[in-house]
């Protein structure tokens, strides 16, 4: 995946994320989970592309 892709993914959800901080009226808790969920994801995303986590696709849900 290409380096530039990466950081237009990481801008995008960074850009969303404030969007969502700032403009739609919500309880801060759930404000502060829906940060922390995105957080981790983004981070397991980035571990993934960088083929630090592994292949993902063999984990069942």
């Amino acid at each position: 995946m290409p380096l530039l892709t990466i950081i237009i993914v990481l801008i995008l959800a960074g850009l969303l994320l404030w969007l969502v901080n700032n403009f739609i009226p919500m309880d801060r808790k759930i404000k502060s989970i829906l940060n922390v969920v995105v957080v981790i994801v983004v981070i397991i995303w980035l571990l993934n592309v960088f083929g630090i986590l592994g292949n993902i696709s063999n984990i069942t849900i």
